[in-house]
């Protein structure tokens, strides 16, 4: 619950929610990923190149990828999508939303949308400002770090999600 008293909510991202959902993608990895990109207007452009309105949109509607928001009345706090596969492609949380467990919600969510398609393991690649997020989510480091859009971090990681038959 919020201050307000809304309950945040977890669901599929639907194309209206694109620009809110492009806003805070934005925001998070401009404020929030300063540790990555450094201020650096070429990482932070090359990153930030393929969110847009149009462009989340199409997520929504992309085969083989679940894109989910996390809502608090009508506002959009965060976004997280994962793919058939297991792969957590985004988790990005907005800065007035940030610590109030809204992040550790979407993953929790994202790893039984992936569970729901039959994966028994989670990948993806960490910033290195959510390292020790995921850490203390259960994933473990997965080969070494890689630097994504000239970043100096890009941690392969995965987790166990699922018991075998």
């Amino acid at each position: 619950m919020s201050a307000s008293g809304a309950k945040v909510a977890i669901r599929d991202a639907v194309p209206e929610d694109a620009a809110a959902a492009c806003h805070v993608l934005r925001e998070s990895i401009s404020q929030l990923c300063i540790a990555d990109h450094g201020n650096d207007p070429v990482i932070l452009n090359a990153w930030l190149a393929n969110k847009t309105p149009e462009i989340v949109a199409g997520w929504t509607r992309q085969e083989g990828n679940s894109l989910l928001v996390a809502v608090e009345g009508d506002a959009v706090l965060a976004v997280g999508a994962v793919t058939d596969a297991g792969e957590i492609r985004l988790n990005y949380v907005a800065p007035d939303a940030r610590f109030r467990g809204v992040s550790r919600a979407l993953l929790r969510a994202l790893e039984a949308r992936a569970a729901e398609r039959g994966n028994r393991r989670c990948t993806l690649t960490s910033t290195e400002t959510a390292h020790r997020f995921y850490q203390s989510a259960g994933y473990i480091d997965d080969g070494a770090p890689t630097r994504k859009f000239g970043t100096a971090g890009g941690y392969p990681m995965s987790k166990d999600i699922g018991a075998e038959p």
